[in-house]
C-alpha cells in the first residue's frame, strides 16, 4: 500500500492525485488530512499517471499537502443479520448508539448481476395493505414498482405506511416455513433531518424498526455520499435475501436526490452534460441499482424495489421519471388534485401501473374475482373521469341516469377506496370486497368486465329494489 503527497487540484466533491502505478476503477482511498482526520474516497476514474477521487465526507479541510493512501479493495459492506433493527448513516456506519457491528461476511456493494438464465418470475403477491396498490396495482415479489410523487406530497408518509404494513402472504398448511420471513430495508438520500426525524419516530412508535435496516443520508450530508447509500442498502438486502431467506422490500428515497448527485459530480468532472445537464450515463447507472430486484432459482428469499422519486414541476416527461419507467415495471403516481381534497394516500389509479399484476394475482395468489373486480373498476372510474369534464359543459341534468351513476361511482371510488388514511392496514379480501360494494351501485349488464358466475355470487342487490320485485 503506497502513499502520495501529489494531490493537483481539489474541485468540489473531487480530488485529483498523481500517481506512478495503476489504479483500479472503484479502490477505496483514504486521505489523512493535516489536522489528523482520516477521510475515506472512492477512485471514480484512473488514466495515465492521474486519478480522480470522489470524497464521501467531502474536501473540506484537504489541502494539496494531505496523504493519499490506496488500499486495494473496492467498497464492501459489513453484513450480518444482526443488521435488522439498526440505524446506519448513508456510509453504513451505526449511527444509533448500538454496538459495533460484527459482520458474518464482507460484500462488494456494487453487487453480482442476476443471470437472467437463473432469474424466477416475479409472480407471488405482496400485501401492503394499501387499497390503490393492492387492489388496483398490485405489487409481487422481486418486482420494482416506483412511487412518482412531486414536491410536498406525502409520499414519506405511504412510504412509511408500506414499510409497517407490508407482508407475504401467509405459507399454505404444510409448506416449509423457511424463508418466509419479511424485511425491509430503508434507505433515505438527500432527506431533511425533520423527515429523518419524523421516519425514525414512526419506525420506533410502530415497531416496524425490528424488521427493518434503516441508512440515513440527510440532506446536509455530502452528496457523493448519496452515490453509495442505495448500493450499500441493496448489498443488505441481496445478504438477507439470497443467503438467509428472506423476503426484502427495499425502499428508496429520494431518487431524484440521488440523481442530482450524479449531476453533481458530472459538473465537477467537467463531462458533457445529457438531457437538463444530467449525464449521459444516467440510464445505466439506475438500472445498475434497479436491476438488483429479483428472484434467484434455487433461493427462498427475494428482493423488491419500491424507488421513490419527486418529480420537478410534477413533469413525468423529465428524465429522472422518463429513464425510470423504461427500467421499472410500472409506477405508482400520486396526485396533487386528490391530495388537496384530503384524499390520503392520494394515489392516482387511471395514469399508475404494475405490468406484473396479472402473474401476482388469482388462481390462489388472491382471490378469483381480483382481476375482474380491478378491471370493472379502473373502467368505471375512468368514464367517470371523463363525465366531469363534460358536466362542466353541459351539467349533470343533461346527463344519462347511467351516466350520472357512473360520475357517484367515481366520487365514492376516490372517497371510500382510494381514501383510507395512513394508518388503515385493509387485507386483499377487504379491498375486494369494498371493490363490490362500489361496482353493486352499477347496473348489471354495465359490468361488461365481470363473469356472470362471479356477479351472481357477488354482486349486492340493492334491498329496496329487492322488495319491489319481489312484490310484484
Amino acid at each position: 500500500m503506497k502513499e502520495y503527497q501529489t494531490i493537483t487540484e481539489i474541485s468540489g466533491p473531487l480530488v485529483f492525485a498523481e500517481v506512478d502505478e495503476p489504479v483500479g476503477y472503484d479502490e477505496i482511498v483514504e486521505i489523512e488530512t493535516d489536522d489528523g482526520r482520516t477521510l475515506r474516497g472512492q477512485v471514480l476514474e484512473s488514466s495515465e499517471g492521474v486519478v480522480s477521487i470522489q470524497v464521501f465526507e467531502g474536501t473540506g479541510g484537504i489541502d494539496r499537502n494531505a496523504s493519499v493512501r490506496f488500499l486495494g479493495e473496492t467498497m464492501k459492506m459489513p453484513v450480518t443479520e444482526d443488521l435488522l433493527g439498526r440505524v446506519l448513516d448513508g456510509s453504513g456506519n451505526p449511527i444509533d448508539g448500538g454496538p459495533e457491528i460484527v459482520p458474518d461476511d464482507r460484500i462488494d456493494i456494487v453487487g453480482k448481476a442476476i443471470n437472467p438464465y437463473s432469474r424466477e418470475y416475479p409472480e407471488e403477491f405482496i400485501q401492503t395493505g394499501v387499497s390503490g396498490i393492492d387492489g388496483m396495482n398490485t405489487l409481487v415479489r422481486g418486482q420494482k414498482l416506483p412511487i412518482f410523487s412531486g414536491s410536498g406530497l406525502p409520499h414519506n408518509d405511504l412510504a412509511l405506511q408500506i414499510a409497517r404494513q407490508a407482508s407475504v402472504p401467509e405459507e399454505e398448511e404444510g409448506d416449509d416455513d423457511e424463508g418466509s420471513e419479511f424485511a425491509v430495508i430503508f434507505g433515505a438520500m438527500g432527506i431533511t433531518a425533520e423527515e429523518a426525524n419524523e421516519f425514525m419516530d414512526d419506525f420506533e412508535r410502530t415497531g416496524a424498526l425490528e424488521r427493518s435496516v434503516v441508512f440515513m443520508n440527510l440532506a446536509d450530508d455530502p452528496a457523493v455520499e448519496r452515490t453509495v447509500t442505495p448500493r450499500l442498502a441493496l448489498t443488505t438486502a441481496e445478504y438477507l435475501a439470497f443467503e438467509k431467506g428472506y423476503h426484502v422490500l427495499v425502499i428508496l428515497t429520494d431518487i431524484t436526490n440521488y440523481c442530482e448527485a450524479l449531476r453533481e459530480i458530472g459538473a465537477a468532472r467537467e463531462e458533457v452534460p445529457g438531457r437538463r445537464g444530467y449525464p449521459g450515463y444516467m440510464y445505466t447507472d439506475l438500472a445498475q441499482l434497479y436491476e438488483r430486484a429479483g428472484r434467484i432459482e434455487g433461493k427462498e428469499g427475494s428482493v423488491t424495489q419500491i424507488p421513490i422519486l419527486t418529480m420537478p414541476g410534477d413533469d413525468d416527461t423529465h428524465p429522472i421519471p422518463d429513464l425510470t419507467g423504461y427500467i421499472t415495471e410500472g409506477q405508482i403516481v400520486m396526485d396533487r388534485d386528490l391530495n388537496s381534497q384530503g384524499i390520503e394516500p392520494p394515489i392516482n389509479v387511471l395514469p399508475s401501473l404494475s405490468r406484473l399484476m396479472d402473474d401476482g394475482i388469482g388462481e390462489g395468489l388472491t382471490r378469483e374475482d381480483h382481476a375482474d373486480v380491478s378491471d370493472q373498476m379502473y373502467a368505471a372510474y375512468a368514464e367517470g373521469e371523463d363525465l366531469r369534464d363534460l358536466v362542466n359543459i353541459v351539467g349533470r341534468e343533461a346527463l344519462s341516469e347511467l351516466d350520472n351513476k357512473y360520475l357517484d361511482f367515481a366520487d365514492r371510488f376516490e372517497e371510500e377506496f382510494i381514501q383510507q388514511g395512513y394508518d388503515n392496514n385493509r387485507s386483499i379480501d377487504g379491498t375486494i370486497e369494498l371493490g363490490w360494494d362500489l361496482l353493486s351501485e352499477l347496473p348489471k349488464e354495465s359490468l361488461n368486465r365481470i363473469g356472470e358466475d362471479l356477479i351472481e355470487e357477488h354482486y349486492r342487490e340493492d334491498e329496496t329494489e329487492a322488495a319491489e320485485v319481489s312484490a310484484d
